[in-house]
Parts: structure tokens; C-alpha cells; sequence
């Protein structure tokens, strides 16, 4: 086997293209780093290959082969061996991105478990990665655990956080030999410099009061303060814990899940009239104007269908609590969609997954894909202005938490 002299990049595209190869990409990385490792090699050697130089300190002896699991899938890689010392790309040791590993940690749990041996390889197949010895799961899932434990109990020093979103999301996890469905609890808040930033994780057996509950104090013990709006759906319990907790916070109920529940009030012929009808109160330009607007709405809904404008005015407090804060920031803070989002890109990494093999596995990947956000979102533009927070803070907060003792560590 020869190094190469340079890199023929335009007559590997031209081939594989010609070809319609579907291995396009993944040659190309072998490519690059193959030529990567010959010139690190040569550097070594003090001298390139195949040249006679009085400057040569070293000289090659032939090759490893090693596999190299990436993105593009895995590629055959030859690694090449000096006579004299050792020589071994230092990139071929960097980590894979957090959330990666966690994937491919559960998966490879889910094999050493004995879960669906044949889906669980496909699923390794399509991440690129065609083995996983049981002691490599174990140190890429030790090393992963220690980085979601950290980041699930570090401290909340970054408030007042105003704005709290708050989200449940459904997953199924084998235990006690069943498939149950447990809940991941997922807290997001806006803080002092207003970026977003990514409060907590949990997973809680039922989407209860008592759930809530033990979630919120656990934020709270780490630092959770000054919030001013709990923005989410209409979770059972949460309404209650939010009141027992965060004394003098509103709640704003998502106006997007709202407009879902009052539709299910009339019938299908006339959903598209009433949710245009409850739009126009969300398109007003002041407050007053939104109460207004709001009682025409009643009046309309109570004229055609009773029910639906008794189900209205009993949420409206609720539905219209963004209305205290600065027109600016209503668009940002009246529905839950900023939850959403961040909850699609969770699923696009468990759906993978399907069925974790047991709760650790589960906040290994959440937490993961959470931590990555939070540094994303670190990095960010901000996402709301600090004059729009200072004005958001004039809304009082009637009383402070008390001083109970709560616990702070969060465990799987």
C-alpha cells in the first residue's frame, strides 16, 4: 500500500458521481483522512514518503487497518505504523457529540439487554456503527451519565428567570418486565441576561399533581427564583403545583392547546369560524383592546353555542394572563410553541430509540439533547431584550417561597 502524494478530490467526486454512488460522502472521508494521516505520518518521519533525505529521523512499516465509525457511516481506515515509537491520529480519539453518544449508548444497551437483537442492530446500522464491544457502552455511558448528573443538579445562579416553560413528554420504558409509559418533565426558562436556558429534567411515573410538585421544589432548591409567568398546557396537577410553589406567579395556558380544547366544544362545521373568531383577540394591539375583543368573542360563541362560550369564559383569565406583561414579548410568551420545538428535536432522537430499556437510559438521551441545547442557546442571539425584561419585572410578585429545606439532587 502507497500513500498518496495529494489528494484526488476532483477525480473521486467525478468517479462516484459518473457511478451514482451511494458511498459518495463516506469515501471522500476516508479520503481526507487518509491523506490526513500520511502527512502527519511524513511530519513524523521528517522526511515524505518514499523520499531519501539525510534529514529522515524515522521510516514507515506498512500499515493497521482500523474501523472508524462516523456520520457518513463506518470507514475502513489504514493507519500507518513506524518503525521506531508509534504513531496514532489524535482525532480518531475525539469524543462524539453528547447527544450521538447517548444514542448510541441506549442502543447498545438495548442489545446487551436482549431488546429485539434485530431491531436494536439496525438501529446501530443507521447511526453509522457496525459494533460496540459491552465495555466501550460502558465508559461512553459512565462518561455521559456524570455529564446529565451534573448538568440536571447544577445550581440555578443565572436569574431571576421571569418566564418558565413547562412540558411532559411521553415515552415507554421496560420495567419490571412491562412496557410502561413514564413522563420526562422538561423545564425551560428565559434568565437575567435573557437567554434561554434549559432548568431541569426529570421523569416522573404519572403526570400528577405530586410529580409537578416534586419537580418544581427540586428547581427551586437549586436556585429557581423571580418568576413572574408559567407558560404550558393545561398538565393535570401542574396548575395546583405551580400555586403551592411559586406564590404570586401567573399561569398562562397555551393558547395554541386552548384553542384545541374549545374547537372539541362545536361541531367539526363550525371549528374554522370559531378559531378564526378566537384569533381576533389575540391580534389586538393593547390590552384593553384584547378584553374588548374578548367579550365580543363570548357574546358571539353565547348566541350560537352555549357550551362553547361557558367553556371560554371559565379559561379566559388563564388564556389571557400574557396580557400583564409588555406588548412586545406577547407573541413570545402566550403559547407553549417555543416548547415544542425543542421537544420535536427530542423526538427525532427517541423515536430511534422507540423503547428504552430502563429509566437511566432515557434521561441519558434527554438530558443529553437538553445540554446541547442549553449550549447552543448560550451562544445565541438573546431571546428577549434586557429592557423588555426590566419592564416585565415591574409586574409584583405578591410573595416570595418560604424558607423550607428542599432537596436538591435529582436522581434517574
Amino acid at each position: 500500500m502507497t500513500a498518496p502524494d495529494s489528494l484526488p478530490l476532483h477525480a473521486l467526486t467525478e468517479d462516484n458521481l459518473a457511478a451514482a454512488s451511494p458511498d459518495l460522502l463516506r469515501a471522500m472521508v476516508k479520503t481526507f483522512a487518509d491523506a490526513l494521516m500520511s502527512a502527519e505520518a511524513d511530519a513524523l518521519c521528517n522526511a515524505e514518503y518514499g523520499q531519501v533525505s539525510d534529514e529522515r529521523v524515522n521510516h514507515r512499516n506498512g500499515y493497521r487497518p482500523r474501523e472508524w465509525d462516523t456520520r457518513a457511516g463506518t470507514v475502513e481506515l489504514a493507519i500507518p505504523k513506524l518503525r521506531s515509537g508509534s504513531y496514532f491520529p489524535h482525532w480518531l480519539l475525539e469524543r462524539r457529540r453528547r447527544a450521538e453518544q447517548a444514542l448510541i449508548s441506549v442502543v447498545a444497551t438495548a442489545y446487551l439487554l436482549g431488546v429485539s437483537t434485530r431491531r436494536v442492530e439496525k438501529l446501530a446500522e443507521s447511526l453509522g456503527v457496525t459494533q460496540l464491544s459491552k465495555s466501550q457502552v460502558s465508559a461512553m455511558a459512565k462518561h455521559l451519565d456524570e455529564q446529565v448528573t451534573a448538568f440536571r443538579n447544577r445550581p440555578l445562579d443565572a436569574g431571576p428567570y421571569a418566564f418558565v416553560w413547562v412540558d411532559a413528554l411521553t415515552q415507554k420504558v421496560r420495567e419490571g418486565g412491562r412496557i410502561i409509559n413514564v413522563h420526562a418533565l422538561i423545564a425551560v426558562g428565559v434568565n437575567a441576561d435573557g437567554h434561554r436556558e434549559i432548568l431541569g429534567l426529570d421523569v416522573a411515573t404519572a403526570e400528577d399533581g405530586a410529580g409537578w410538585l416534586a419537580f418544581l421544589r427540586s428547581l427551586i432548591a437549586r436556585g429557581l427564583s423571580g418568576v413572574q409567568l408559567v407558560i404550558s398546557d393545561a398538565h393535570m396537577g401542574l396548575v395546583n403545583a405551580i400555586g403551592a410553589t411559586l406564590p404570586g406567579a401567573s399561569w398562562q395556558r397555551c393558547r395554541t392547546h386552548y384553542a384545541r380544547a374549545l374547537l372539541s366544544q362545536v361541531p367539526k362545521s363550525a371549528q374554522p369560524w370559531v378559531a378564526t373568531l378566537l384569533r381576533t383577540v389575540f391580534e389586538q394591539p393593547d390590552t384593553d383592546a384584547v378584553q374588548a375583543q374578548m367579550r365580543h368573542v363570548l357574546d358571539a360563541l353565547e348566541a350560537k353555542f352555549p357550551k362553547a362560550a361557558a367553556h371560554l369564559d371559565a379559561a379566559q383569565g388563564d388564556v389571557l394572563a400574557f396580557t400583564a406583561f409588555p406588548r412586545e414579548i406577547w407573541r413570545q410568551i402566550w403559547s407553549n410553541n417555543p416548547q415544542e420545538r425543542l421537544n420535536k428535536e427530542i423526538r427525532r432522537r427517541t423515536d430511534v430509540v422507540g423503547i428504552f430499556p430502563d429509566r437511566t437510559a432515557l434521561i441519558r438521551l434527554v438530558g443529553a439533547v437538553l445540554a446541547e441545547q442549553n449550549d447552543e442557546w448560550t451562544e445565541a442571539c438573546r431571546y428577549m431584550g434586557l429592557d423588555l425584561l426590566a419592564k416585565a419585572r415591574l409586574h409584583p410578585i405578591e410573595s416570595e417561597i418560604d424558607d423550607t429545606v428542599l432537596p436538591t439532587e435529582l436522581t434517574a
